[in-house]
């Protein structure tokens, strides 16, 4: 069963689920679904050539999706040198 998610939030998860390192795990923690609903959101959004390039592209072993897969000194889902959001326009100068 698909959530309903506004326009924003789909186009988090789908961004979210092209990035290698971004796990399926820290897009379930992040938006409460889970990897099959993740597929199932890029087949629906997706072109078909795009979605078939992905799911070869996660399943090559290029990607770190899948947290088995991942090198076990990665214990993190944010990226070490990335930037706290705090919406404040003076932070960013």
């Amino acid at each position: 069963m698909m959530k309903n998610f506004n326009t924003e939030q789909t186009d988090r998860i789908i961004e979210m689920a092209w990035e290698d390192r971004t796990p399926f795990e820290a897009i379930k923690f992040q938006f409460g679904v889970t990897e099959s609903e993740v597929i199932e959101i890029m087949r629906t959004e997706l072109k078909i050539s795009s979605f078939k390039l992905w799911r070869k592209r996660v399943n090559s072993g290029v990607s770190q999706k899948h947290l088995m897969k991942r090198n076990p000194d990665i214990d993190r889902f944010k990226f070490t040198r990335q930037r706290a959001i705090s919406h404040n326009k003076v932070s960013k100068r």
